[in-house]
């Protein structure tokens, strides 16, 4: 299930998900163009995909209990 275009599928609607709903984070993503890979074809590991999916994972829920915390809410 974790396989590199699960993961990719995965990584890519939880950025949308962060884009629209949380902006505020948006700013927080590692997502310069400036870091993107000169090449046509880079390889990405599997690993990399994994843990960039679990940092966005807990940006969004270090987020998420800041927010309820900030507001009282549980």
């Amino acid at each position: 299930m974790n396989d590199p275009d699960n993961l990719l599928k995965r990584i890519t609607r939880l950025t949308s998900e962060i884009e629209t709903d949380y902006p505020e984070l948006y700013r927080f993503l590692e997502e310069d163009p400036i870091t993107l890979p000169g090449k046509a074809h880079p390889k990405v590991q599997k690993k990399e995909l994994q843990d960039y999916l679990e940092s966005l994972e807990q940006l969004l829920g270090k987020h998420l209990r800041t927010y309820k915390k900030a507001n009282g809410l549980n």
